[in-house]
């Protein structure tokens, strides 16, 4: 089992920033792999980006490619996500998730066992 909380969410104006950090459990973290997804009113969850347990590989939706960063400090159990250039469209709930399955970097949600309660986000205009 691992549990992963999520943290850093609120309020920010469009263009702004924020820096959600995910801490793990369990000391075996740095064999997840893990990710980013989010889900907004009235939508489904969508994948946001992901990485690999060695931080070699990452991958991300074409939405937030070039405005966000994902990255990992195994040596903390923390998983981060730099969110630049925010627009309106990037409010939901954050919530990162974990991966036994090495190797892959997965965009859907059945591709992790793991999840977090999430963390707001809201962009203003």
């Amino acid at each position: 089992q691992v549990q992963l909380v999520e943290s850093g969410g609120g309020l920010v104006q469009a263009g702004g920033s924020l820096r959600l950090s995910c801490a793990a459990s369990r000391r075996t973290f740095s064999w997840y792999t893990l990710g980013w997804f989010r889900q907004a009113p009235g939508k489904e969850r969508e994948f946001v980006a992901a990485i690999s347990w060695s931080s070699g590989s990452t991958r991300y939706a074409d939405s937030v490619k070039d405005r966000f960063t994902i990255s990992r400090d195994n040596a903390k159990n923390t998983l981060y996500l730099q969110m630049n250039g925010l627009e309106p469209e990037d409010t939901a709930v954050y919530h990162c998730a974990a991966s036994s399955v090495l190797g892959k970097l997965g965009n859907k949600g059945d591709d992790y066992d793991y999840w977090g309660q999430g963390t707001q986000v809201t962009v203003s205009s």
